[in-house]
């Protein structure tokens, strides 16, 4: 088994046009967030921890800000090239543990779907993969509602131990 960890924080859009993602998840209580592609900070977080938990390197390095084709791009369809190597050099997800930090807006909400979409994405059962969410109560720039930030948490298992992923 390996751990990987993967942190991401976006600041909000200024403009009405850009859409709040979070796990795959559109959030109609938006605002969005600023970012090279979709502002997924929570799928991002997810990405960088599989990275980390084979040292195959971080987000940037994979899908940097100046590469065009990473305009807008969807970040589950990011996270789903990671999944890809992953499989191919025999491992597959354990578990995860996301801790999404947000003043605004509430969440909760949508964390089935969000569990669902990344389950999905990441070839494992809902039941490994936790959604949490926080505030910081007010303290720093998230606590004023300037953004939000994802942590996350993983475990790699090699490909053939235990039940076969969905």
């Amino acid at each position: 088994m390996r751990i990987g960890n993967g942190l991401d924080v976006h600041p909000f859009a200024d403009g009405p046009d850009q859409r709040l993602v979070l796990c795959g998840v559109e959030i109609p209580e938006g605002p969005g967030l600023e970012g090279h592609s979709d502002a997924d900070v929570a799928t991002h977080a997810v990405t960088d921890a599989l990275l980390g938990a084979l040292a195959l390197g971080d987000l940037g390095s994979w899908f940097g800000v100046d590469d065009p084709a990473v305009a807008g791009a969807d970040s589950l369809a990011l996270l789903t090239r990671v999944v890809t190597e992953v499989v191919d050099r025999g491992w597959r997800v354990g578990n995860l543990d996301l801790t999404v930090v947000a003043q605004r807006p509430r969440l909760a909400a949508h964390r089935d779907a969000m569990r669902a979409r990344l389950a999905e994405t990441l070839h494992v059962d809902v039941e490994v993969v936790s959604v949490k969410f926080t505030t910081t109560d007010r303290l720093g720039s998230l606590g004023r509602g300037e953004g939000i930030a994802a942590w996350a948490t993983l475990t790699v298992v090699p490909g053939n131990a235990g039940p076969s992923p969905q």
